[in-house]
């Protein structure tokens, strides 16, 4: 594991490892940090098939030469801890950081995990010295922060020369046709009024929209694609990416989508500028969904 370069404020004592926890600084939305806190408590159980279809599908532009025993990575939002679960076998250690109380649900997820440890911390305060990392990864985060820009110079900062940075940030519907933008922005409007509902209401709207609207689009995909329609033709279908996703995914990710305060997102271009001016070159995107992946080495 890598040393800390802080005195933490204290510890959690959960289940299965303590986790320090550090002050949680500058760059973070507490409203949504706490609304991730909420989420992650609702849906913190995963099965090894559901984790490692979706990490083979977040993970796939990541370098074969970095995931080795020697590597040393690190989980920015961890959330329930998936990721690092998936890469826990890959690499030699995982530092997982998440500023909400989903490092207790990353603590169940994990708890047979030896080469990994969780900290409470924010993108601002991450608590270990640059240069540390070979592998950063932040996954459906850092369009959760206030300043997007500064988050992933932060996350740069962290690795090694030539390490690498994989990030996974919405993306603003660049190449989308009309019909789907316009699903896009009312669907957009519902997320400003239920993000601001109690939680309680605000898990049972979203399971609503799980079922009344997400499951109808992925039975017209899956049953395109049952038809013999081209994957071209049915990935114009919106939410056809969950066509071979879970029921607890589509849920979770309904919650995700339409419970959470603050929202960004970027284009390929706004992406690759930011990943510059953190110091990184050697940019490449995924061109499959989800949109926008990217993997990026520092200078």
């Amino acid at each position: 594991m890598i040393p800390y370069n802080q005195s933490s404020q204290s510890v959690i004592k959960s289940t299965s490892r303590p986790i320090q926890v550090f002050p949680l600084l500058g760059n973070v939305d507490m409203q949504t940090v706490d609304s991730f806190g909420e989420e992650w408590s609702t849906f913190h159980t995963f099965n090894e098939a559901e984790i490692f279809t979706a990490g083979d599908n977040y993970f796939d532009i990541v370098p074969e030469k970095i995931l080795n025993k020697n590597t040393k990575a690190l989980d920015v939002g961890c959330g329930t801890g998936r990721w690092s679960y998936y890469l826990s076998e890959k690499v030699g250690f995982v530092e997982c950081v998440d500023p909400s109380k989903a490092v207790l649900a990353a603590d169940n997820l994990l708890k047979d995990k030896n080469n990994i440890r969780i900290s409470q911390a924010s993108v601002d305060n991450i608590p270990f010295l640059d240069h540390s990392f070979d592998l950063v990864f932040s996954l459906g985060v850092l369009h959760h922060v206030p300043d997007t820009k500064d988050a992933i110079k932060k996350c740069v900062q962290k690795l090694r020369p030539n390490g690498y940075i994989l990030l996974y940030l919405y993306y603003n519907l660049e190449n989308r046709g009309f019909i789907f933008k316009t699903l896009f922005h009312l669907s957009n409007s519902l997320r400003w009024g239920i993000s601001k509902m109690p939680n309680v209401i605000k898990k049972i709207v979203c399971d609503l929209l799980a079922f009344f609207v997400y499951i109808p689009f992925v039975a017209l995909a899956k049953l395109c694609m049952a038809l013999g329609m081209s994957q071209k033709w049915v990935h114009k279908i919106p939410l056809s990416w969950y066509a071979d996703k879970s029921l607890r995914i589509i849920r979770n990710d309904a919650l995700d989508r339409f419970g959470t305060p603050l929202e960004q997102r970027f284009s390929k271009k706004e992406i690759t500028e930011m990943l510059e001016h953190g110091g990184c070159y050697n940019i490449v995107f995924a061109e499959n969904a989800p949109y926008w992946r990217a993997i990026a080495q520092k200078v």
